[in-house]
């Protein structure tokens, strides 16, 4: 099999994580999306598995940054959502590597440690499709399809059940695992801030981009 290549789809950070809302300014959590989609792409990039990093976003501060580092960039579809985009981002990731195995790894893991993510996609490579519930158990960060499968995302709330019913397997990933801990509330937030991981990124949002 040849390498992975990593999806990550982000929204226009303007409107991202509309539920920090309450503990960021608007312009501040604008960049702290935008840190946190860096920190993921970052360590997506320096995954041993990883071939290739795909980004969709219709964000061109974000896209600009992610392809100084390497990433492809993709516009993400018009009125689409996290589906279409992922979907979107697979099929470019396969044009430009026909027969990859392809992940979609969602872009709000500032704390995202590579050996986690190799850890995971080496169990994926097992499954033909397969996924990383949260740290929850309910939502999911990590969906894969291995080469000649597709992937079938169904993200939202309660995602990890839908996936499963879906024909991805859930993954018996550590709980401790940092591919678990997306960051979505102010909750979320003072768990990563105890890691000391939280700081790092928010000391980056207020450097730029």
């Amino acid at each position: 099999m040849t390498g992975w290549w990593v999806v990550v789809p982000v929204k226009d950070a303007r409107h991202g994580k509309s539920r920090l809302a309450g503990v960021l300014a608007d312009d501040d959590r604008a960049r702290f999306v935008r840190a946190m989609a860096l920190d993921t792409l970052a360590a997506a990039g320096a995954a041993t598995l990883v071939e290739g990093v795909v980004l969709v976003t219709p964000d061109q501060v974000l896209a600009s940054w992610a392809q100084r580092g390497g990433a492809v960039v993709v516009d993400e579809p018009h009125g689409g959502g996290l589906d279409a985009a992922v979907l979107a981002g697979a099929s470019r990731a396969r044009a430009l590597a026909p027969g990859c195995a392809v992940a979609a790894l969602l872009g709000d893991l500032p704390g995202l440690d590579p050996a986690d993510l190799d850890a995971a996609l080496l169990l994926a490579a097992a499954h033909r499709r397969a996924h990383v519930p949260d740290a929850a158990g309910t939502g999911t960060t990590l969906l894969t399809a291995s080469p000649g499968s597709d992937l079938r995302p169904v993200f939202g709330t309660g995602s990890s059940d839908r996936h499963v019913a879906a024909g991805h397997v859930r993954l018996d990933v550590p709980a401790d695992s940092t591919l678990r801990h997306d960051v979505d509330d102010p909750a979320d937030l003072d768990t990563l801030v105890d890691a000391g991981t939280a700081r790092d990124t928010a000391a980056q949002a207020r450097m730029g981009p």
